[in-house]
């Protein structure tokens, strides 16, 4: 066996095995356990279970592991559906019931909200998914360049590397119609493009769409949402779980609309999801985004619903909120940012506004707990926190903060 170059020896040798009872998950969806106070994590394991795991990495305050066997299980441990559960680093919890999950996701948020916020509150337990299996309409499956042996694994990152793809034949998470079609994607992506191409890897977009599964990221797609129907481009941001996010939607909608608000602010609108979805709710409607092929998306949705109470525009960095003339008592924000979170910029502007109420929707509870601790810092009272599945089998889970201005 050889030890790494640059492996820390303290406290566990290299591949030293250890028994170890796990205490809990984290967000990453790695198992914690501890040994004489010192922290090792270790993947596909379940809290309370006893499990023997081979030591691979120190770091300064914790270890990592590989598991090797369960000593004693938990009852909530089942089979994963997918043969390449365990190897493919797509999914995190195939291992898991699914009732247990949301527990597990419903207590990271939690966790999060108290080390990244400062924040100890109740959260309410995730929503779960109508479908937990076949549900998702986007996947971008990787190759890269030809293997030594001449192979070239269409497929997704291994679990625990960064840079080498498993195969991917055939995906349980993702809708019927994407592996109904991808077979053909994946024999074309190794036949078409040239031998460059081919030497050099790519990525496939395959998108279940009213259209069909599409793999072409430029063309304009379309998703149905409770009775709307929302064009944008295949290759750009989009929901990608129908089966939730018609609930999802409402929820947000009931949640800005509360309490005799008038008026509503989309800050991060995209295509208009949410404007456009809860603009019967409201006098008028405002969506302010970055992007302008996404404003003109959002303009053409809004035209084709004939909604004629909401209007888009173009927002400056420096001025997100310059020149609306909605009453701040009367208000309603949704924010919906990219993974990282909203800046600090944005947030001081959003608190200089100071509308009445905040429904701050997130991919990352962690960036979103950071965020939170400003709002509630800058007057602001969180009302009710709900978590949205929107992801089974992974770590992933969407959260909704509802927030009001304290008086």
């Amino acid at each position: 066996m050889q030890v790494p170059k640059n492996f820390n020896p303290h406290p566990f040798e290299y591949h030293q095995e250890i028994e170890l009872r796990i205490d809990r998950l984290t967000n990453l969806g790695l198992g914690v356990g501890r040994i004489e106070n010192w922290v090792v994590m270790v993947p596909f394991v379940i809290p309370g279970e006893l499990v023997k795991v081979r030591i691979f990495r120190n770091r300064d305050q914790y270890s990592e592991a590989d598991l090797i066997e369960v000593i004693e299980a938990s009852e909530k441990r089942v089979n994963a559906v997918c043969p390449l559960f365990g190897q493919c680093g797509g999914c995190q919890y195939q291992h898991i019931d699914y009732n247990e999950q949301l527990k597990n996701k419903t207590a990271q948020v939690k966790e999060l909200l108290i080390k990244n916020g400062g924040i100890d509150t109740s959260v309410v337990l995730a929503e779960s998914s109508h479908q937990i299996y076949g549900y998702r309409s986007k996947i971008t499956p990787h190759y890269n360049k030809p293997n030594k042996d001449g192979k070239q694994p269409i497929g997704f990152l291994v679990h625990g590397m960064r840079h080498a793809i498993i195969d991917v034949p055939q995906c349980p998470i993702a809708t019927d119609n994407i592996n109904k079609a991808l077979p053909a994607l994946r024999k074309q992506a190794l036949a078409e493009g040239g031998k460059k191409r081919r030497l050099r890897g790519g990525t496939l977009l395959l998108r279940d769409t009213l259209e069909g599964v599409i793999s072409d990221p430029k063309a304009t797609v379309s998703e149905q949402v409770n009775q709307k129907i929302f064009h944008f481009k295949a290759g750009e941001f989009f929901q990608n779980n129908p089966f939730i996010l018609p609930k999802m939607v409402a929820y947000v909608k009931n949640e800005a609309s509360f309490g005799g608000v008038r008026h509503l602010v989309d800050a991060y609108c995209g295509v208009g999801l949410f404007a456009l979805s809860c603009a019967e709710s409201f006098e008028s409607v405002l969506g302010i985004e970055i992007s302008e092929a996404a404003i003109q998306l959002a303009k053409a949705n809004a035209q084709v619903m004939a909604i004629k109470n909401v209007r888009f525009q173009i927002g400056k960095a420096e001025a997100i909120f310059n020149g609306i003339q909605f009453s701040k008592d009367k208000t309603s924000v949704i924010i919906d940012p990219p993974r990282k979170g909203c800046d600090r910029l944005f947030i001081d502007q959003l608190l200089d506004f100071q509308p009445l109420r905040v429904v701050y929707v997130s991919c990352d509870p962690a960036t979103q707990a950071r965020d939170l601790k400003y709002f509630v810092e800058g007057g602001y009272e969180i009302q009710k926190i709900q978590p949205f599945d929107l992801f089974p089998h992974t770590r992933h889970i969407e959260n909704i903060v509802t927030l009001n201005r304290g008086k």
